[in-house]
Parts: C-alpha cells; structure tokens; sequence
C-alpha cells in the first residue's frame, strides 16, 4: 500500500479503501489525489494514520490494507462522481442519503395573456415565469384551492375551445375564451391568486369561511374534504410564523445530532417568509461526521434534478468542503450557488429556528421495543449495518408457468408498499430466476440506492449467489437467507411454530420458535411470499385467457385454473390421459380438450 501510495497522480480523482476481505471501507474525492491521500498517513518510523484526523476516520485507516483510485477531469466531476459512487456502492464509512426526491414549485408564465397556474418539478422554460415553492407537502392543494377561490381559467383546453363551458355557467370561470374578460382585468385575478400563495393565512382563512359554509348547508362531504385539504396546506406552513423585513429568498440547513440519531432539516424562504420545511432523520454512531451530512444532503438535493429556484444556501454550521461544494453545484447547475454559514444577524436567526426544529425531531425519536429487535438482529447474525431498510426477493412459479419475482421493501419496521417490485423472469428455475432478479435490482442501484439489507427466501445456495453478484459489482451490502421448515414435504410458515433456518456467511442459526429475531425475519419473508404468490396468480390467469383452452366451449377459466393447479403447464394438461381429465372435470370436457388437440 506504501508503493500505491507513494505513485499517486497530482490530479484530480476519487479514491478507494478496503479493508482485508476486500470490501470497501471509505470513498473519497480529492483535487490533488496524491496530496489528499497521503494526508492521511505519518510515513516514519512506519506507514501509520496520521494523529490529527477524527477518530471516525482514524478507526477507518485502521481496517485499510489497500486502496484504489480514479481519475477524473476537474475537481467537480470528482465530487459529482463520488456522490454516485457513494449511493451505489454503500461504502461502511460514508454516510448514505436515500432523500433524492425533488420537491414540486407552483408557477405561471405571465407571457400569456391568459395564464394558469401549473405544477412542476423542473425548470420550465419561458422569459416571464414565476415559480412559487418548493412545497414538501401541500402543492397540490393550494393549486386546487387557487382554481376553488379565484375564477381563473380552470383546464388547459378550455381557452382552446373558443367557447364558454360549465365552468363560466358555475361562476369558477369569466369566459376569456370569447373574450368577456380582457387581459388586464385577467391580470388582476392572477394577482388576487398570488397573495393567496404568498399568505398562507389569508388562503386558509377563506378557504376555513368555504369549510363553515358547506357545513351548514349539510354539505359534509364537501366539508371533510375541505378540512382535510386545510390540514395538509397548515403542516406546509407550520414554521411559517418567520417573516424577515426584506423579500429574501434563502435556502436553509440544519442539523442536530446525539450518539443515535441525526436529524436535517430543510427551511424554504421565498419572499422573506417560510413557504415550506422539509426533513430526514438518520442513525448515526460516536464517529458521526455533521461535516459529511451537509455536504451528502446538498449534493442530493441539487444534483439529483436541477431544481426551478436556487437560492443562496445558509447552512447552520460550517464544514470542510463548503467552498468546494458550493462551486461544484455552480457548475452543475449553470448559475451561481452560494453557501453561507452566518455568526449573526437576521439569517443567524433564522438558521437557530432551523436547529431548534432539528432538535425537536431527536427528542421525539423513541427507542422503540422494534428498534431493540432490530439490533438484536444485527448482533446476532453479524450485520455491519443496522438493518433499518431491507428488501426482502422470492420468486415464484408452477411447473415452469409463469416465473415471476418479488421484492419488497421495509423501512424502520414498516412496509413500503410503493417501493415494492415484481419482476417477469425468463429463467425457468428457481436459481436462475434468483439470479436474473438480483441482477436486475443490482443494475438499478444507481437511481436507486442499494438498501441496509438485503433477506433471500432460500438457503445457503441463494445466499452465496447474492453475495457473489454484489461482490461483483463492488457493493457492501449484508445478506442472510431463510429457508423454510418441511413437514410432510411441505413448507410450515405459521408464525411462532415454524423453525426455519437462518443462514448467514457464517453460519446457519436454528433459533428457538419462540425468539424475536427468528419472527422478525419471518415476517418480512412471508410478505414477500404473499407478493410474489399474488403476483404469479395473476399472470398465470393471463396466460390461461390467452390460452387455445378457453376458445373450448363449455372450458371456463375456473376449470382451467383446476387444470393447471394439477399439472402445471397447458402441455401437460393436453398430454393427461382423457380419463385423468374426466376425473378432474367431468366426461364431456375431457373429450372436448382430447378431441381439440388431436
């Protein structure tokens, strides 16, 4: 490693540590690779981890035996390229952000002379937009309010239309369309609606005067879905009470931390007021780097899409790569990006408001019985992660009919059903089909980032081939499998009397039919069975629709599903005997499917 060291180019990179067993430990980026790296190090009397780093980086160097690197063309691919680098591949000592979403803006092109307000995610182009946002929650619901409250135009066709609609005869609508209101009058409409989003109060003032109103009128669904849509837009603004003297626009982060969670929070200020506040909760340990978190959330929140508006960038504290960070984004992006940490005045104190929420969300961190299962589970079957998102794969098929796979995913002990995936296999067994899976998901980590672990439904074969694939690919990613009991040649799932397998990479676990740690793995491995199960029952009914079988008079689908749960394939079932079918069907079908066949 001194060799590689000491050949290092003076460009620069992005570079590599991994630790004896070959799994990587840390990915860094540098503007000088042989500078940053042998900062690291003390090279007398012997190679050794330079004192003065932190002890998270220090315990890091300590498990290094090698390193790699890669050379890029400027200092900012270097960034860019470690950011990806660090979603796919999920090295031990890197901190991995999941929150790559972009965040919804409200605009309107004033070069209309009859414009509507829209939604979007990124930049639209047009010599007089205005955005408005972002909004981590409650976009939508102000865009339907505005069109409830201010009778603009309501549908993108309706001006196409040249003629007045329902809208116009609901008083929702002046009918522009055949020019009974001019561009100027329209005008104010559009300012009317602006003030409307710039002061939430006054939005939900009228809108809370349209709730009282339909309740009276016994109009209580109408009422509901008001109260609801009230909700949403109050949790948008709930920190809104800011109101800086200027029309600032500011982008603003802040984190707070203990020794087991990390909390960032994202303030939005447009027109010297919080429009809206985001944020992300994170475990971290005793080497947590703030440092690293600014820098991850930044780089995720900007680079993922290019967001409408970027406003100079407060952060609470500074770090390290702040400046480089800053023009990394400015080239990125193709505009200038600021980023300030301010001692004092009005920013500072709107960044201590940002701190005191991110305090507030640690406290309300609990340490949940399910959080100390989950640690359990690490402990015993060795995770290097604690296992807070995991994907769960099985597959399933009958005789070759319809092979389908299933991932699904858990995130802090609850199901994310929108995460879930199946996939259509071609393989046509249940190792092939495990690794065509795999495979796939492991070629989607780069948009979407690989997760703490990983559960197969098998045994220690299936274990072994995910653990090669990820291999492979450079990932760190833990694995354990499951096997399932067999009583009578037939799999036992009942919770709490099934005494499954649990293998590791080192060892295969029969735990007690009693323990947690068995029942949490369980859990997650039945509910993957469940999805794959559903989903492979559903594409073997297509199949049978599409099948010669149902152009048979009186072979309905109901029969042919009989068919197929006993012989598995439709090539089977035109082979059966004819007295095999009658015993299943009756006589007349038998000779039906026999003589269609022949």
């Amino acid at each position: 490693m001194l060799e590689q060291i000491q050949n290092l180019p003076d460009r620069p990179g992005v570079y590599h540590y991994y630790d004896a067993g070959g799994h990587l430990l840390y990915v860094g980026k540098a503007k000088s690779l042989k500078k940053r790296v042998k900062s690291y190090f003390r090279f007398t009397p012997m190679l050794a981890p330079n004192p003065t780093l932190s002890p998270r980086i220090r315990k890091m160097l300590g498990e290094t035996v090698s390193l790699n690197y890669i050379v890029v063309e400027s200092e900012h691919d270097a960034l860019i390229l470690e950011n990806s680098l660090i979603k796919q591949l999920k090295p031990k000592y890197n901190i991995l952000l999941r929150d790559d979403k972009t965040y919804p803006y409200i605009y309107i092109n004033r070069a209309l002379p009859f414009p509507r307000f829209e939604i979007t995610r990124k930049v639209v182009t047009g010599s007089r937009i205005e955005y408005f946002g972002p909004y981590s929650v409650g976009a939508r619901d102000i865009l339907d309010s505005l069109y409830d409250l201010v009778p603009l135009v309501q549908k993108q066709s309706c001006l196409a239309g040249g003629k007045t609609c329902l809208f116009y005869q609901m008083k929702q609508c002046l009918g522009p369309c055949e020019g009974l209101v001019t561009p100027e009058a329209y005008a104010e409409l559009i300012d009317e609606a602006k003030s409307l989003i710039d002061s939430k109060r006054k939005l939900l003032t009228r809108l809370e005067a349209r709730m009282a109103f339909y309740a009276e009128a016994l109009r209580f669904e109408e009422a509901a879905k008001l109260r609801d849509r009230i909700d949403r837009i109050e949790r948008s603004e709930q920190l809104s009470k800011i109101d800086l003297a200027n029309a600032a626009d500011y982008d603003i982060f802040a984190v707070a931390h203990n020794d087991r969670y990390a909390a960032i929070v994202r303030l939005f200020m447009r027109r010297g007021k919080i429009v809206s506040s985001a944020f992300d909760t994170i475990r971290t340990g005793a080497l947590f780097d703030p440092g690293e978190l600014y820098e991850r959330t930044l780089l995720e929140f900007y680079v993922h899409d290019q967001p409408p508006i970027v406003a100079p960038i407060l952060v609470a504290d500074d770090f390290e790569t702040r400046d480089w960070v800053a023009s990394a984004l400015s080239k990125h992006l193709g505009r200038k990006v600021e980023i300030h940490a301010p001692q004092r005045g009005e920013k500072r104190k709107v960044i201590d408001t940002a701190r005191l929420n991110a305090e507030e969300l640690l406290k309300k961190q609990r340490h949940t019985g399910a959080e100390a299962t989950a640690e359990a589970v690490q402990a015993l079957y060795g995770l290097t992660s604690f296992p807070e998102r995991v994907e769960v794969f099985d597959n399933s098929h009958l005789a070759g009919v319809a092979p389908v796979g299933a991932m699904i995913v858990a995130e802090k002990g609850t199901f994310l059903k929108k995460a879930y995936r199946h996939y259509n296999l071609n393989a046509r067994d249940e190792y092939a089909q495990m690794r065509e899976m795999l495979t796939r998901r492991i070629e989607s980590f780069g948009s979407n980032p690989p997760p703490d672990l990983w559960i197969i439904d098998g045994g220690r074969t299936l274990l072994l081939l995910a653990t090669d694939l990820l291999a492979s690919a450079g990932v760190n990613l833990d694995v354990i499998a499951v096997s399932k009991e067999k009583i009578d040649a037939k799999a036992h799932r009942a919770k709490g009397k099934a005494a499954d397998l649990v293998h590791t990479s080192e060892e295969t676990l029969r735990l007690p039919t009693s323990d947690p740690r068995l029942h949490w793995v369980q859990r997650l491995r039945d509910e993957a069975h469940r999805f794959a199960i559903t989903f492979h029952k559903k594409q073997r009914e297509k199949e049978a629709k599409s099948s010669n079988l149902l152009q048979l008079k009186g072979i309905s689908e109901a029969k042919i599903k009989k068919l197929l749960n006993h012989y598995g394939t439709f090539e089977a079932v035109y082979a059966a005997p004819e007295e095999e079918l009658a015993a299943l069907l009756n006589i007349a079908d038998a000779k039906i499917i026999k003589n269609s066949y022949r």
